[in-house]
């Protein structure tokens, strides 16, 4: 069932990890170094418990049959701590359900994946959709079969959705990353995917644009998940967009206590970065500090948005390590592990305690403080929005998203332009 699991990576490569159960103490830095979104790696600086790449499909649990899945036990011992799978598909996310998962993820490449995943009946539906929608191009005809993916997807939480009276049991949905420099359009388009089912939560970049899109669509009542995001100072940003937003939503009377607005950080991608700069610069460090990049980001971001009031929730996304789901336990956070994370996790019967509030090592922080990039990366006032734009991180991702959507074009090309 689970061989569809995928990273969210361009390439999308398939790896062939040892059997689940098998740890290792050793570092790997090549491991670290470009691996996928749902790519476990073996972390030199993380909790003695941080195991090797585990199978994507469903194998035979170390555990026996009676225990509680690792994930489902971190989430009744930590009940502000939610669990989001990262994919849309239906039978992954119906797995992460019964480990305790309240919401879902996805992006231009993970729904391309979820497409490809079951490309057989998805190209029939898209022959259909082509002779239902004469007149539309292929991009209309592609997003409107990721529409259909997430209504399907929706279904699956409409539970969680009502026991978590709208906070959690979304599933999210992308905007098209070609209206990136379009305010109005992102928002619109917002309001529309909200509409498609009660329970969806959409995705806006944490760009200057964005910003300005992301308020606008919280007012008119749509819960946001902001994307594209990597610094403190892109997450405050936009923490502070969704407040603005829902205050002017409530001094017009209209409820919100039912929205369920997230602030991601991609946390991997934000690591994968500096390592790019480090190697770049020819900075020498230990390789296994550049591990906790995003983990320092994401606890200094937590800290001030607790500080603010802000009521966004972070979400911990784009995952390199272990460390990006067991270092945020405990906290009022989501973390967003992709399906074959969630299988390593369980495999191994990881014990996941509270860790939110454990800071990063000071010989660690003192390091990465010392690198340029990371230190704008990590001050919550390291940047303006107009630098949010211009962030490697911020560029690498938008233009992965764009490809996404090109590929997606020619898939829906082939179906109604068959090559001779």
């Amino acid at each position: 069932m689970t061989k569809r699991a995928r990273d969210d990576s361009a390439s999308r490569t398939e790896s062939a990890p040892p059997s689940a159960g098998q740890c290792s103490a050793q570092p790997d830095a090549s491991n670290t170094a470009h691996a996928g979104d749902d790519a476990p790696t073996t972390s030199s600086t993380a909790p003695s418990q941080t195991c090797a790449k585990p199978t994507a499909q469903t194998t035979q649990s170390t555990q026996s049959d009676d225990a509680v899945p690792a994930l489902l036990a971190m989430t009744r011992a930590n009940p502000p701590t939610a669990l989001w799978n990262d994919s849309a598909d239906p039978d992954e996310l119906a797995a992460a359900i019964s480990w305790g998962a309240v919401g879902a993820t996805a992006n231009p490449v993970i729904a391309l994946a979820a497409i490809r995943a079951r490309q057989e009946r998805w190209t029939t539906r898209i022959a259909q959709l082509a002779e239902q929608m004469p007149t539309a191009s292929e991009s209309a005809i592609g997003w409107k079969v990721i529409e259909e993916v997430s209504i399907q997807a929706a279904k699956l939480l409409e539970p969680a959705f009502a026991a978590h009276r709208g906070i959690d049991g979304r599933l999210s949905v992308q905007t098209d990353p070609r209206l990136a420099r379009d305010a109005k359009a992102l928002a619109d388009q917002a309001a529309h995917f909200s509409g498609l089912a009660p329970n969806i939560v959409v995705k806006i970049p944490a760009t200057s644009v964005g910003l300005v899109a992301i308020e606008e669509a919280t007012y008119r009542g749509v819960s946001v998940n902001v994307t594209v995001s990597f610094t403190a100072a892109q997450a405050v940003a936009a923490g502070e967009a969704i407040e603005r937003g829902l205050k002017r939503r409530e001094a017009e009377g209209f409820d919100t206590a039912n929205m369920g607005p997230v602030v991601t950080i991609m946390v991997g991608r934000l690591d994968d970065w500096i390592r790019e700069v480090v190697n770049r610069e020819r900075i020498a460090l230990n390789p296994g500090f550049l591990e906790w990049c995003g983990v320092a980001v994401f606890k200094n971001a937590y800290r001030v948005f607790q500080e603010k009031g802000l009521r966004a929730r972070l979400l911990s996304a784009a995952f390199r390590s272990i460390l990006h789901l067991t270092e945020f336990v405990g906290g009022k956070v989501v973390v967003s592990p992709p399906f074959a994370w969630q299988v390593m996790i369980n495999d191994n019967a990881l014990q996941l305690p509270a860790r939110i509030d454990v800071p990063v090592e000071p010989a660690i922080l003192g390091t990465l403080l010392a690198i340029p990039e990371f230190r704008r990366a990590y001050d919550p006032q390291g940047m303006v929005p107009a630098e949010f734009d211009t962030f490697g991180a911020t560029r690498k991702t938008l233009r992965q998203f764009l490809d996404a959507d090109a590929q997606l074009d020619a898939l829906v090309r082939d179906v109604l332009i068959p090559a001779p």
